[in-house]
């Protein structure tokens, strides 16, 4: 039996396999986003009034507050604070953190608190994480319903209202992620990225949505439910990612999340290639971290909802390591002589890359003409700078999950998480 596994095993030709593999799964992937989104789409959005209306609240609408932890985030916080303060909805406050900033931060909230009632400030006079300002800032706040931003976001008007109708219109909505969008446009970096979150991450987020579980919610912008974190425990210290860790754990715990596209927060993302990588491969450890301490728990039949998502995570991952293994199998073949079955004579992709590449056409095309209504700028002239998408950010995909990887695996002493200095791109 055993000779007759090592024959069959010798007969797989594993060029051909690993190439169809590094082909034809983000082919599926695609059509999956794309049905799944497209779904989203004509069940909760086609056709729909999009006017917020008090009514749709309730008589009284429930208060609610605006959760934001800052660190050295003196050159855009007032900013932030002014478009917080300038929500509009009948009920709020806000709650600043300023978690041992060494720069001009804390100065600054105190004299936008002296002109604002609305507004708290907490000061810590040393740095301890963003998980523990969001936890202080939940803590202190008196409302059952939390919506946490980033120090340097800018949330929209109606942004607040969109996720208190989802947060008060269902007992187990335990979060809801809302839509960022990307301000700083003015490298190929900053344009691909406005058609990264327009055309990849809104249709992925209602494709997984549609299907059962959503991965993870915004950092950038999230409602929720004091209830549902309150049941969990809130936010972990040593986690490197707390946006990921804490959709995890709702969702094993049976709350719900809401994808809310409405709910809209304008951010500034990297323009450099360091500060890209930084932040991509942070986000890929925070998805290794996540399947490392909870995967086992995804066994059981309740959590079966959670089983595409995490499948889909586990896939991806070893799809990078074969889009690796073919790179590097072609770069050895160009200097040692390989047998026939393991030589890649060419990474230039034939029929099926030409497959593709029209699959990812199709899927911008779909997913852009859905999102164009959040848009200030027409979707085809964004189409025409997220062609790109697939050279650059495949190749950062592949590198960050490769790295992330070891990286998490060898960091077995569980640390605090502490703020890195973001990279927020060319601001005009």
């Amino acid at each position: 039996m055993i000779e007759s596994l090592r024959s069959a095993l010798a007969d797989i030709d594993w060029r051909d396999l690993m190439f169809g593999f590094a082909f034809y799964y983000p082919i599926f992937m695609a059509w999956m986003w794309i049905i799944g989104g497209l779904w989203f789409y004509l069940r909760r959005e086609r056709g729909e009034d999009m006017t917020p209306r008090l009514e749709l609240l309730g008589s009284e609408p429930s208060h609610v507050s605006v959760i934001v932890p800052c660190f050295n985030e003196g050159a855009q916080v007032e900013q932030t604070l002014r478009y917080a303060l300038a929500s509009r909805y009948p009920n709020f406050d806000v709650i600043a953190i300023n978690d041992g900033s060494d720069d001009e931060t804390g100065a600054i909230l105190d004299r936008l608190a002296e002109t604002h009632p609305r507004l708290r400030v907490i000061h810590f006079a040393s740095n301890q994480g963003k998980a523990i300002a969001l936890r202080a800032g939940a803590l202190a706040a008196p409302s059952d319903y939390l919506v946490c931003i980033d120090g340097d976001a800018l949330l929209h008007p109606y942004a607040v209202f969109w996720m208190m109708y989802h947060l008060t219109h269902g007992p187990r909505v335990g979060a809801v992620t809302g839509n960022p969008r990307i301000l700083n446009r003015s490298t190929l970096l900053g344009k691909v990225q406005v058609g990264e979150f327009s055309s990849i991450v809104g249709l992925i987020k209602r494709a997984q949505r549609t299907y059962g579980r959503i991965f993870t919610v915004s950092g950038v912008i999230t409602g929720f439910n004091r209830a549902a974190l309150d049941s969990i425990g809130y936010w972990r210290a040593d986690m490197v990612t707390e946006d990921i860790d804490i959709s995890w754990r709702l969702q094993i715990a049976h709350w719900d999340i809401r994808f809310e596209p409405a709910a809209l927060c304008y951010i500034y993302m990297p323009e450099t290639l360091k500060g890209l990588w930084q932040q991509r491969l942070r986000w890929a450890q925070g998805g290794v971290e996540v399947m490392l301490r909870y995967g086992k728990r995804l066994f059981g039949w309740r959590q079966r909802r959670f089983w595409g998502v995490a499948l889909e995570y586990l896939t991806s991952l070893i799809w990078a390591y074969v889009m690796l293994a073919i790179a590097v199998l072609f770069c050895v073949g160009l200097v040692v002589e390989l047998p026939p079955q393991w030589q890649v004579a060419t990474l230039l992709p034939k029929w099926n890359g030409l497959l593709l590449g029209v699959t990812c056409l199709i899927q911008f095309l779909v997913s852009l003409s859905i999102d164009q209504r959040y848009e200030r700028a027409g979707f085809l002239r964004h189409y025409f700078w997220v062609i790109w998408y697939p050279l650059l950010y495949w190749v950062l995909s592949t590198l960050t999950a490769v790295v992330a990887l070891p990286k998490t695996l060898f960091n077995a002493k569980r640390r605090r998480a502490r703020w890195q200095s973001p990279d927020r791109g060319i601001q005009p």
